[in-house]
C-alpha cells in the first residue's frame, strides 16, 4: 500500500481545524441566543437554520470563483481569511452595550462566516482529488477517508470543548476560540503551498448546454426538445434530471438532520446533564450537556462509516447500491424522530429524563446521515458526466440550504411550540412519506445507474 502524497496531510489538517472552528462555534450558537441575547426559541431555531441554509448557497459562488478566476490553491487561501474575519466579529459581540448591537454583530458575523465556510466548501473537496491524480483508484479512497475522517476529529472536538468554555470564561472567548482554530487551519494549508499541484481555473464550462435543454423539456416536453438539441445534449440532460429528481426527494431529510444543533440542543437543555465522575475536572466540565452532547454524532459517523463499508455493504447485495442506502437511510431518520417525540413527551408531562437518552435517535439519525450524505455524493459524482461533476456537487449542496429553509418556513408559519411531540411527530410523517415517495420514485433508476455511469467516464 503506497503512501500518499505529502502534501495531502496539509490539506487534512486544515480540514480538521477548519471544521473544529465551524462546529465549535456552532455548538452554542442556539443557546448563546436564547440565554445572551434574549431572543425567543422559535427565532433562534429560525436564525440557526437561516446560517447553515446560506452555508449551502455559497458553495456554487465559490465553485465558480475557483474555476472560472482564482483557481481552488488562491480561493481557498483568500476566502479563508475572509472566514477568520467573520470569527473575529462574531467573538466582538459581548464589547456591545447593547442587546439589539449584540444582535446585529451575531448577524453580521454569522453573514461572513457564511461566505467563508461555503465558499471554500467545494475548492477543498475538489484540492484534495488533484493532488492524487495519477495515484489510483485505492490511494484516492484512502485519500477521502482521511478528509472525511478529519471532518469528525475536528467536530468532535469542537463539541466537547467549546461549550465548556463558554461556561468557564464567557461567550466572547468560546467565540474567539474557534477563530484562532481557523487561523491555525489557513496557516497549515499556506504552509504546503510549493508541494501543491495546482490546477489552473478554465474559461468555459462544459455544463451550461444542459439547462437550456432542461428548461425546453419544462416549457414543451422531451418529444418536441429532442428535435431541437443534438442526443448527447439530451442524454446529459435526462441524466441531470434524474439526478435532481434525487436530490430533491432528499431535502426533507436536511430538515431534520440538521436540528441536532437547535431544536434537539433545546429538548437536551431540558433534560439531566450527564455527571461524569471525575473530580479533578474543573466543575464546569464535570457534566455532558445539550451542547456537549453534540459531540456523539462525529463519534458514531466515525464508527459507523468503516463498520458499513467492510462489514455490511459487501453483504446485502443489491442493496448496496446507492438508491437503496439513501432510501433506507430516509425512513431511519423518520424513525428517529419517533423516538425523539416519544422523549418529548415525557418532557412535556414535568419528567426530567437523562441526556443519554438522546443516544438512541442520535445513533439512529447518524446512520441515516452516512446512508445518505455520503452515499448522496458518491451518487452525484458516479451519475454526473465529467464536466457537470462541480455543478452536480453544488446540487447537492442546494439540498442541504432547501432542507434548512424549510424547518424556517414551519417554524414561522405554525403556531404553537417548535420543540414539543407533536412538532417531531409531524417531522417524522413528512420523512416517512418522503421516504415511500423515493423508494417508488427510483425504482426503476438502479438499472439506469450503470449505463449513466457510463457516460460519466465518457
Amino acid at each position: 500500500m503506497s503512501a500518499l502524497p505529502s502534501q495531502t496531510k496539509f490539506i487534512v489538517g486544515n480540514e480538521a481545524c477548519e471544521r473544529f472552528s465551524f462546529y465549535g462555534m456552532r455548538s452554542i450558537l442556539t443557546l448563546y441566543m436564547i440565554h445572551a441575547l434574549g431572543m425567543e426559541e422559535e427565532a433562534s431555531i429560525s436564525v440557526m437554520h437561516g446560517f447553515v441554509a446560506l452555508n449551502y448557497v455559497m458553495p456554487l459562488l465559490g465553485a465558480w470563483i475557483a474555476d472560472r478566476w482564482l483557481g481552488r490553491y488562491h480561493t481557498i487561501l483568500f476566502v479563508s481569511l475572509f472566514y477568520c474575519v467573520g470569527h473575529g466579529v462574531l467573538a466582538s459581540a459581548d464589547l456591545c452595550g447593547t442587546l439589539e448591537a449584540r444582535r446585529w454583530v451575531l448577524y453580521i458575523g454569522l453573514f461572513i462566516i457564511a461566505l467563508g465556510s461555503g465558499g471554500i466548501k467545494p475548492s477543498v473537496s475538489a484540492f484534495v482529488g488533484d493532488q492524487m491524480q495519477g495515484c489510483g483508484s485505492s490511494a484516492m479512497t484512502r485519500a477521502y477517508s482521511a478528509f472525511y475522517w478529519s471532518i469528525n476529529l475536528g467536530s468532535f472536538f469542537a463539541f466537547l470543548l467549546i461549550p465548556p468554555a463558554s461556561r468557564l470564561w464567557g461567550y466572547g472567548w468560546a467565540f474567539g476560540i474557534p477563530g484562532l482554530a481557523m487561523g491555525a487551519a489557513t496557516f497549515i494549508f499556506w504552509l504546503g503551498r510549493k508541494r501543491y499541484r495546482k490546477v489552473p481555473p478554465g474559461r468555459r464550462s462544459g455544463g451550461a448546454g444542459i439547462f437550456p435543454v432542461l428548461f425546453s423539456a419544462a416549457l414543451l416536453g422531451w418529444r418536441r426538445t429532442c428535435e431541437r438539441f443534438e442526443p448527447e445534449s439530451i442524454l446529459r440532460a435526462r441524466n441531470m434530471a434524474r439526478i435532481l429528481l434525487v436530490f430533491a426527494l432528499v431535502i426533507p431529510f436536511w430538515s431534520l438532520f440538521d436540528q441536532m444543533a437547535s431544536s434537539w440542543v433545546v429538548q437536551g437543555n431540558s433534560m439531566r446533564p450527564i455527571e461524569l465522575p471525575f473530580a479533578w475536572l474543573p466543575r464546569e466540565m464535570q457534566c455532558i450537556g445539550a451542547e456537549q452532547f453534540q459531540a456523539a454524532n462525529p463519534v458514531f459517523v466515525m464508527i459507523f462509516v468503516p463498520l458499513l463499508t467492510i462489514f455490511v455493504y459487501p453483504h446485502i447485495g443489491r442493496w448496496s447500491r446507492p438508491l437503496k442506502r439513501m432510501s433506507v437511510g430516509i425512513i431511519l431518520a423518520a424513525l428517529a424522530y419517533g423516538a425523539v417525540a416519544w422523549l418529548q413527551w415525557f418532557i412535556d408531562r414535568g419528567c426530567s429524563p437523562s441526556i443519554a437518552w438522546q443516544l438512541i435517535p442520535c445513533c439512529m439519525i447518524t446512520i441515516a446521515e452516512v446512508l445518505v450524505s455520503a452515499t448522496g455524493l458518491e451518487y452525484a459524482f458516479t451519475q454526473a458526466a465529467p464536466s457537470l461533476k462541480s455543478i452536480t456537487t453544488s446540487f447537492w449542496n442546494l439540498t442541504i440550504t432547501f432542507g434548512n429553509l424549510l424547518v424556517v418556513a414551519l417554524t414561522q408559519w405554525m403556531p404553537g411550540d417548535s420543540v414539543s411531540a407533536g412538532r417531531f411527530l409531524l417531522y417524522g410523517g413528512l420523512m416517512l412519506a418522503v421516504g415511500v415517495l423515493f423508494i417508488a420514485a427510483t425504482a426503476r433508476m438502479d438499472g439506469r445507474e450503470h449505463g449513466a455511469k457510463g457516460l460519466s467516464s465518457s
